[in-house]
């Protein structure tokens, strides 16, 4: 049998052959950054320097996660932005902790049947494509937000080095021209956004050429100098509804006017003994986290071992049925009664091992819930400051360079969230996720999420800040990163970059990296009767920091770096940078 992209298989001797023919592929892991005062992690190793710098002119992880964001939406253009949204998980040195919510909303003209046609069946593409599928940009009212309650430094001053960015332009790696190779046949379909991101003959910037992008370094100018107003009272929304309802869209000046940042209380949860706090709902991620953590808690991970068919199993149950209440339960907190309490008990966690056959798949049709009728594209970002103030941002487009359009003059790429809501009970949407009534379109609502912004303590401290990009795998990849190092001994580099696997209830498979596991694994999980997918892309671009040493023995021993950064082996131009 041979192993092409995404091929469901059954083990056989061929498949065998062909992974343990390829199982040196993988090379070790590099060490991870090391620094005493700072740590700063990001996907595009110009956007590092420019956080590193914010903190070591006296800015906090605060000013330094703003000035990071503003830089990403010039120097990361597929996924930094200051046309989508995201969230924030703040953990301030005195141990007080708050989850800042900068998402995308519903435009007021949105409604539940909009992407579907007379006969009530999904319109391909709408969701995804122009501006009908743009959701009310969130980032730069939030970053203001977050700035005035909890920075240090001034806008003006944080914004300064996307303005030079944008103005003078930045010479492309390798895996920035990439990047725009893959879709240089999207964006060609946008005028604006062609003009800006394709050279006059209609081919992408290589390596080595300079990207310079005077009308975003414009909107950034204006906000810097007035502030969320340029962005959403003034001519950068009107150009973007001017654009919109010349284009298909619903967007309004009043969907901009009226947006507001939302902060609140983080999810939290125990795990061994450490805390995690992360997203809460209208995020999924903090949620499903400890769902997960809280079933497997019972089961004795670090002897069961990395990688094992005993491991798999139990992480992969766990996973199955968290992701039922994900996807038929959670949904944008001012329009759902989210059951969070229930999902994060411990009592509930074991109602669920109970019910894990310890031989055997489970059958994710048998869990349909009652009553039930996101591309890889985010970016995540971890800092922490000398005092220990530390954050964690994840912010997205949703798909690559989002719905593919800019507004003339604005230079500004816009979401297609809008793909992120139910567009019908049962129909998956971009991620392949299928999901209920709980997160159906209305005005103003945000969609649901699966970014995972997470901060980990351990005996009141700081101990792990993770997270990454995925789409639907965020949640699963976070949770790996955490039980690599907690149970695994791994340190943060190696939890990042190691193997990961996948399973979100629908479809009913288990989703593999290239070389996940071993033969002998894959063999044993299909005895038990799982659907393996083995991927020959991999998944996601996590970004962590460790405290106290750059894993949980050396943290144990003593005497290791103060704060061990490691941006994953996965992203072609991220760094992870200390002083």
């Amino acid at each position: 049998m041979h192993l092409t992209r995404r091929t469901l298989i059954s083990v056989s001797l061929s498949i065998t052959l062909a992974l343990a023919s390829s199982a040196t592929a993988f090379a070790a892991s590099p060490a991870p950054a090391k620094g005493e005062h700072g740590m700063v992690v990001t996907a595009q190793h110009l956007a590092t320097d420019v956080g590193v710098e914010v903190l070591k002119r006296g800015g906090n992880a605060i000013d330094a996660a703003v000035a990071v964001g503003y830089a990403l939406a010039v120097v990361y253009p597929n996924a930094g932005n200051i046309g989508g949204g995201g969230f924030m998980t703040v953990r301030m040195k005195d141990g007080r902790t708050t989850f800042i919510d900068f998402r995308e909303r519903a435009p007021l003209a949105a409604t539940r049947t909009m992407y579907l046609d007379k006969a009530g069946n999904p319109v391909k593409g709408a969701s995804l494509d122009g501006y009908l599928a743009v959701g009310v940009p969130g980032s730069v009212a939030g970053f203001e937000m977050v700035r005035e309650k909890y920075g240090t430094l001034s806008r003006q001053d944080l914004i300064a080095p996307a303005i030079a960015f944008a103005r003078d332009g930045f010479v492309l790696n390798q895996g920035d021209a990439a990047s725009f190779a893959d879709s240089a046949s999207r964006l060609a379909k946008d005028p604006a956004a062609a003009a800006i991101f394709l050279k006059k003959d209609g081919k992408p910037y290589g390596m080595g050429e300079k990207l310079v992008q005077p009308d975003l370094a414009a909107s950034l100018s204006a906000i810097s100098e007035k502030g969320p107003d340029a962005f959403y009272k003034g001519a950068i929304a009107d150009a973007i509804v001017r654009a919109s309802g010349a284009k298909g869209g619903i967007l309004a000046k009043e969907d901009f006017e009226q947006y507001a940042v939302r902060e609140l209380k983080p999810v939290t949860c125990s795990y061994r003994g450490y805390e995690i706090v992360s997203s809460p709902p209208p995020s999924s991620g903090g949620a499903i986290i400890c769902e997960i953590l809280n079933v497997i808690e019972g089961y004795p991970m670090s002897y069961l071992g990395a990688g094992s068919a005993e491991t798999v199993h139990v992480m992969v149950e766990a996973m199955r049925r968290a992701y039922v209440d994900r996807n038929s339960a959670l949904g944008d907190p001012d329009f759902v009664d989210n059951p969070v309490s229930k999902l994060l008990d411990k009592g509930y966690a074991k109602e669920i091992r109970d019910r894990i056959d310890p031989f055997r798949a489970g059958v994710s049709k048998d869990l349909m819930p009652k009553g039930f009728g996101e591309s890889t594209e985010t970016t995540h970002y971890s800092i922490i400051d000398d005092e220990g103030n530390a954050v964690a941002v994840t912010y997205t487009l949703n798909g690559s360079y989002g719905a593919g359009v800019v507004a003339d003059g604005t230079g500004i790429l816009l979401n297609n969230e809008m793909d992120d809501f139910t567009q019908k009970p049962g129909v998956p949407n971009l991620y392949g996720l299928v999901q209920g009534e709980a997160n159906a379109i209305q005005p103003k609502k945000t969609p649901l999420s699966s970014m995972s912004p997470t901060i980990v303590t351990r005996n009141g401290k700081p101990f792990m800040i993770i997270g990454s990009p995925g789409g639907s795998r965020i949640i699963t990849i976070t949770l790996e990163a955490i039980v690599n190092v907690i149970d695994h001994g791994m340190d943060i580099q190696q939890a990042i970059d190691a193997p990961r696997i996948h399973h979100q209830w629908l479809p009913d498979t288990i989703y593999v990296e290239r070389f996940g596991l071993s033969p002998d694994t894959l063999k044993l999980l299909a005895g038990m009767g799982y659907h393996l997918d083995i991927s020959e892309k991999s998944w996601g671009q996590a970004a962590g920091i460790l405290v106290g040493g750059k894993s949980l023995a050396e943290i144990e021993k003593g005497g290791g770096a103060r704060y061990n950064g490691a941006m994953d082996s996965r992203a072609a131009s991220g760094a992870a940078q200390g002083y």
